[in-house]
């Protein structure tokens, strides 16, 4: 019998995995079914509106702006004392904002535009699905050595490291076979959503391959989690070692290194913290601004210092975690006794 086989059938008939999937596709739909109910299709009618209490906004602030002026003027003529910096030297200066400050769509009901929107809604699914990976990952093998398992099957097939990769091609190809069928539905989903509740204007062919690539940047994302959940209960013999590691890694690593960092003074202090380059990583840049330094241009308007984080800096980082703890489970994998 084929040791892979039955480690794929071994990872669909657990409860957790099905349980896990289940949840994961129920809390994938209620986000869909969500941004469905939330937005809607504007129409000429809705335009219109929006337009007209653009206008009245702007219209109030002209009223308000005169009244301020003639204040000022009534002030300035009876001597009478004012606050510091209540009114200017020349009253003349209050005016009101231009009519382009106020904008026609901050009036307009939220609506989906695919081009715009789908791309949070795949990092949305990213997360979602990376979370399941790294739980089901890390309880496929954490159980067996747990349960005893690990042993009776090592006997059956005493190649230490053939079974654990096998374990864990099993375990990948069952999660990508599944992500894979779901993006599928979560994009044709999203599509639906901005048909009848949004938009789906400028949708070119470079904008399919970008959200393409975005999606094959978070299916690679799915299975370092997962590959890191697997490898972490590896390591501890125990589906609890990986979920330790993932709460002293949130904890102690990001908040307590975040605390660390900002007490030293550090710059950027983002730069520091892991989902900044997991963003970076789906996002392929995230610009990170330093506003404790402020660069003033020849207008007087402040300018920041600014740092990039890109999707090139994010691979080494996963890349470098996965070899490390992969490759560690699999040398004490071959190293220490099975008992």
């Amino acid at each position: 019998m084929s040791l892979y086989r039955t480690e794929l059938r071994r990872l669909g008939k657990r409860r957790l995995t099905r349980w896990a999937t289940l949840l994961g596709l129920l809390v994938l739909g209620a986000v869909l079914v969500g941004v469905f109910f939330t937005n809607q299709k504007i129409d000429a009618e809705q335009q219109a509106i929006a337009k007209s209490r653009a206008e009245q906004q702007h219209q109030d602030q002209v009223r308000e702006a005169e009244r301020e002026r003639a204040a000022c003027v009534q002030a300035k003529a009876s001597g009478q004392d004012q606050p510091e910096g209540r009114y200017p030297t020349d009253c003349a200066m209050i005016e009101a904002p231009p009519r382009e400050s106020v904008e026609t769509q901050w009036f307009l009901p939220s609506t989906f535009d695919f081009r715009l929107s789908f791309e949070e809604m795949v990092i949305t699914f990213t997360s979602i699905v990376a979370l399941i990976g790294f739980v089901v990952g890390a309880s496929f093998v954490g159980a067996e050595w747990n349960s005893g398992g690990m042993m009776n099957l090592l006997l059956w097939r005493p190649r230490r490291l053939t079974v654990l990769l096998t374990k864990l091609a099993a375990l990948l190809t069952g999660l990508v076979a599944v992500s894979v069928a779901a993006l599928v539905v979560w994009t044709a989903g999203f599509w639906a959503v901005a048909t009848l509740r949004g938009s789906t204007a400028k949708m070119t062919s470079g904008a399919w391959q970008s959200f393409a690539l975005t999606e094959l940047r978070g299916l690679a994302l799915i299975v370092v989690a997962a590959t890191l959940g697997f490898a972490l209960a590896s390591l501890g013999r125990h589906t609890a070692m990986a979920l330790g590691g993932a709460i002293g890694l949130v904890v102690v690593g990001q908040f307590g290194l975040g605390i660390i960092m900002q007490m030293a003074g550090a710059r950027f202090l983002e730069a520091w913290l892991l989902p900044t380059y997991v963003l970076a990583w789906m996002q392929k840049k995230v610009t990170l601004e330093d506003w404790e330094s402020c660069n003033a241009t020849y207008y007087g308007e402040c300018k920041p210092d600014t740092l990039d984080v890109t999707w090139g800096h994010a691979s080494i980082l996963l890349v470098f975690g996965l070899v490390t703890i992969l490759g560690a489970a699999l040398v004490t994998m071959r190293r220490r006794d099975i008992a």
